[in-house]
């Protein structure tokens, strides 16, 4: 496994994470992008974003593409009721429900 470092670039004067794995597994806070929209809670912007069905309809084909553990069964239920006012998703319950493999 390697070791995973921590560099930070900046854009439009914010302060953005990267987390470094290797080539395959980088990754980029949303949270501090988030911030550039709202400074003392870039949750809302991240919650709301998730909330969206472009964004839902977005996660699954990357996972489709990128993912061979990924749950379309599961998937399909988010996408159903994405954008509704009801529905919310965060980044721990996406990863968490859609890796979980279903034995029909």
């Amino acid at each position: 496994m390697s070791k995973i470092k921590k560099e930070k670039i900046e854009a439009k004067g914010f302060s953005i994470e990267v987390y470094m794995e290797d080539f395959k597994n980088d990754y980029i806070s949303l949270t501090d992008i988030a911030r550039y929209k709202n400074k003392e809670e870039p949750n809302v912007v991240v919650a709301n974003w998730m909330r969206n069905f472009n964004t839902i309809e977005y996660l699954g084909i990357w996972e489709k593409l990128n993912n061979p553990e990924f749950n379309p069964i599961e998937f399909e239920g988010f996408l159903k009721e994405a954008g509704s006012n009801a529905f919310t998703l965060s980044p721990q319950r996406w990863a968490t429900a859609l890796m979980q493999k279903v034995y029909l």
